[in-house]
């Protein structure tokens, strides 16, 4: 079985979670997410999971209106800058849920980000 650091495991559900919502083309990716979630104490993370996929959806939800936009007319420089710097601080708060996670379920791997 493959191990993955619980912050990469929950992050990559959320996501496959999505994308199976979203397109519902990829229930072998979400299964096997799933199944690794398995071994752990699901309703301990359970909110935190839910946050973790709210702030994934946002994002996705960004990015699929900004792609779509982009085929009918392009955005201002501006408009690029304020949707990057959006996603930037939506994503930022991801660290801190993933961290959560590992600590309740006393993984040792933390994410760390350093900017600068």
């Amino acid at each position: 079985m493959y191990k993955f650091p619980i912050v990469e495991l929950v992050d990559r559900y959320c996501i496959a979670k999505i994308k199976f919502e979203k397109l519902g083309d990829n229930k072998l990716e979400l299964d096997f997410y799933a199944d690794q979630l398995q071994e752990f104490d699901f309703d301990l993370i359970e909110s935190d999971l839910n946050e973790l996929t709210d702030l994934h959806r946002q994002v996705w939800d960004m990015e699929d209106d900004f792609k779509k936009f982009v085929v009918e007319k392009k955005y201002s420089l501006e408009e690029v800058g304020r949707r990057a710097i959006a996603v930037r601080d939506i994503l930022n708060g991801r660290y801190i849920i993933k961290n959560r996670i590992a600590e309740k379920l006393n993984d040792p791997v933390r994410e760390t980000k350093r900017y600068g």
